[in-house]
């Protein structure tokens, strides 16, 4: 009779079958993003990781592919996950796919455990900044360049005016200080596993396998046979959704209402966009 009650649950409530929810952090990381390029920012992945954790499980197990981004939706995310790791007591395994670099790698700090498959790309801890010049090109097709500030300095590393020592060595300087901010979160989270390499806190990157000697990584393997190994062949994986909600289905139906300006400054941004994340996927030859 129990084994019949047993079949007619729904799995996740059956004794001999664990459920482990699985976040997919997959992208890049900013702030806002645009319909045409979702990113990955706190805002989100927020209700992604708190339903997650609201799971009664032994664990909660993150994918990410994320070559980096913004390093404070980084620390964000990272921060929201380890606060719910231990509010709700919690295991957390990260697992990475292609990559977890930068900020990605920052992210995956937050695994009290982290699996890479040998050819990864994990590390690139450090901080940069790229934009580009265009003062001669102003000249040569004879267009001026006004700006007027109150405030010497707030037209710093403007693009259309010639670069500046001063301007180069500010950005410099509040590099710094996120460099060391990351640093402090890997000697902290990671501890005595890491070696000491001294190019791991230069911005290099490095295959998943290489990452196990470094230590930034603590071992190699794939979710589905982790978990299983873990917590029994019958483990099931749950993947967790964002629900569609009015707003979205609304914005789906079409450009109805939306004048054609509108329309094309967002498909410019979006082409921004998608320029932006390509430079940093090739970063990493994906």
């Amino acid at each position: 009779m129990k084994r019949l009650l047993n079949r007619l649950l729904p799995k996740s409530w059956r004794s001999n079958v664990t459920t482990i929810p699985v976040i997919r952090l997959h992208g890049t990381i900013m702030a806002g993003g645009s319909q045409f390029r979702p990113a990955l920012s706190l805002a989100t992945t927020a209700g992604l990781i708190e339903k997650a954790f609201a799971f009664d499980a032994p664990a909660v197990a993150i994918s990410i592919n994320s070559p980096g981004g913004s390093p404070v939706q980084s620390r964000l995310i990272f921060k929201r996950i380890r606060d719910l790791a231990r509010e709700k007591n919690r295991k957390v395994l990260v697992f990475v796919e292609d990559v977890a670099a930068s900020g990605g790698y920052m992210i995956a700090l937050a695994g009290d455990e982290i699996i890479a498959d040998p050819s990864s790309i994990v590390g690139s801890i450090g901080v940069v900044s790229s934009s580009f010049g265009f003062p001669e090109l102003l000249k040569k097709i004879g267009v001026e360049r006004r700006v007027h500030t109150a405030g010497k300095n707030k037209a710093v590393l403007d693009p259309f005016q010639p670069e500046k020592k001063a301007d180069v060595e500010r950005l410099k300087s509040l590099q710094l200080e996120i460099h060391e901010t990351f640093i402090d979160m890997v000697r902290q989270r990671r501890g005595a596993k890491l070696s000491d390499d001294p190019d791991l806190f230069t911005g290099l990157f490095w295959t998943g396998k290489k990452g196990l000697e470094l230590g930034l990584v603590d071992s190699l393997g794939d979710m589905r046979e982790v978990l299983k190994q873990r917590y029994g062949s019958k483990t099931r994986l749950k993947l967790i959704s964002a629900p569609r909600g009015l707003l979205s289905r609304v914005g789906s139906f079409g450009t109805r209402g939306r004048n054609i300006p509108d329309m094309a400054a967002a498909a410019t941004t979006g082409l921004i966009d998608a320029a932006e994340e390509r430079a940093l996927w090739s970063r990493f030859g994906l």
